[in-house]
């Protein structure tokens, strides 16, 4: 009786040190936010050398297939996706409980054991809503009985597991939620910026073109005087020298009443009058048009259309003034003899981009972004008002003007347009 009493206490010694190691093992364990693999490797190794069997893993399991998470011994390039259509675990999941079988060979009701191995021990990962998620599963090569505290040990360390499962897929969907949420807030945010940059925008045209309309005005009245003066003095007979100076007084009257009248236009809002138009159809008879202007004498202008057709909801004066600004430009930014090509391209669903080409000097990267604000030109004599004027009729038309210019290619002037669907 004393041998037997001796190998109680030595069982119990025994199960008691096996627990103390287990609660010091679950205590050394730290699990935090986005290392899910490694906890789980953890998991699994002490799982194995607590209960003392070859092979522990932890799965998750859905849909009819499990996916091993975590894994103590190297798995290498084996695949980590099964079926859990007649193997052991899918009793466990199936029981919703824990499953300890011998000798699974001997035992083939509780399904197939992984190959090689024949004792197995399943546990169910549950989470705090009771929600069975996957499995804890221990292997061992031979037969061998798992004791009750061996079970409890094992289904300690799955609670611990499925707690950090949980806790990673919140995780992860309130990082999806706050990704999602700043994608959002930055979103409206630009919109907002967009919308102020807008309304800026307005109000200092607005107070622009209050201020030309007061400014030109009061030019124009004394300049209607001085030009009906040298317009007189044309009557009257006078010396070549006079004629001359008269000429060149005309010529810069005429030149700021111009640029009185293009001050204005750019300043003013544009209020389109929107018509349905086919650019198949609308732009060749502006090209012809466009070549009976005299920067177009001895230049060609060749019309490169889309390959099907292209509706746009367009004002077609200022579109017309629009294209034909950018077809002069390109005209005297060429030699006699040279080509401006125009050619509608369509490789985006919902725009177009109209673009005229010409192969005159590249125009210097310092002035490029200059080119469409007011009174920048690179031309002697121009106003520099001409693009600035453009780019606002091609923005009130919700498009875009953009410009690029090398050695290689020459200069490309495009205007991009929503499209009609």
């Amino acid at each position: 009786m004393s041998y037997i009493q001796e190998d109680d206490e030595s069982a119990q010694y025994r199960v008691w040190q096996r627990e103390r190691q287990a609660m010091a093992i679950l205590s050394s364990l730290n699990y935090r936010t986005g290392e899910l693999s490694c906890y789980l490797h953890d998991i699994a190794c002490a799982v194995s050398q607590l209960v003392n069997v070859d092979w522990t893993v932890v799965t998750l399991c859905q849909e009819g297939f499990e996916t091993v998470l975590a894994s103590s011994l190297d798995m290498g390039d084996a695949p980590r996706v099964y079926s859990l259509h007649g193997q052991l675990t899918s009793t466990v999941i199936q029981k919703r409980c824990t499953l300890a079988v011998k000798d699974a060979i001997a035992q083939p009701e509780y399904g197939e054991p992984a190959e090689g191995y024949r004792a197995y021990l399943g546990v169910p990962l549950r989470t705090a809503e009771s929600e069975m998620i996957g499995t804890v599963c221990s292997f061992h090569q031979q037969p061998r009985e798992f004791t009750p505290a061996e079970i409890q040990i094992v289904e300690l360390f799955a609670e611990r597991a499925a707690t950090a499962i949980d806790h990673y897929h919140l995780y992860q969907q309130q990082r999806q939620f706050n990704e999602a949420l700043e994608a959002e807030v930055q979103k409206r945010t630009e919109e907002l910026r967009v919308a102020q940059a807008q309304l800026l925008e307005k109000e200092r045209l607005a107070a622009i073109g209050e201020f030309a309309a007061m400014i030109v005005h009061e030019i124009r009245n004394p300049l209607t005087t001085i030009m009906m003066g040298l317009k007189y003095f044309k009557k009257i007979v006078l010396a070549i020298p006079a004629q001359e100076r008269l000429v060149l007084a005309l010529d810069e009257a005429n030149r700021l009443e111009r640029l009185l009248g293009e001050i204005l236009q750019y300043a003013k809002p544009h209020i389109l009058q929107l018509v349905e138009l086919e650019l198949n159809e609308f732009l060749p008879k502006l090209l012809a048009t466009s070549r009976e202007m005299p920067e177009a004498q001895e230049r060609q202008i060749e019309f490169i259309p889309a390959v099907s057709t292209v509706k746009i909801s367009g004002d077609a004066d200022k579109l017309k003034q629009v294209l034909i600004n950018l077809i002069r430009n390109a005209c005297e930014a060429i030699p006699a003899g040279e080509v401006v090509r125009c050619d509608v391209d369509r490789s985006t669903p919902d725009a177009v981009s109209i673009n005229v080409h010409n192969s005159g000097a590249p125009i210097p990267a310092d002035v490029l972004p200059k080119l469409t604000q007011p009174f920048c030109s690179t031309k002697p004599g121009g106003t520099g008002l001409g693009l600035a004027i453009t780019k606002r009729i091609v923005q009130a038309h919700g498009g875009t003007l953009a410009i690029q210019s090398t050695l290689e290619s020459g200069t490309i002037v495009s205007v991009k347009l929503p499209v009609l669907t």
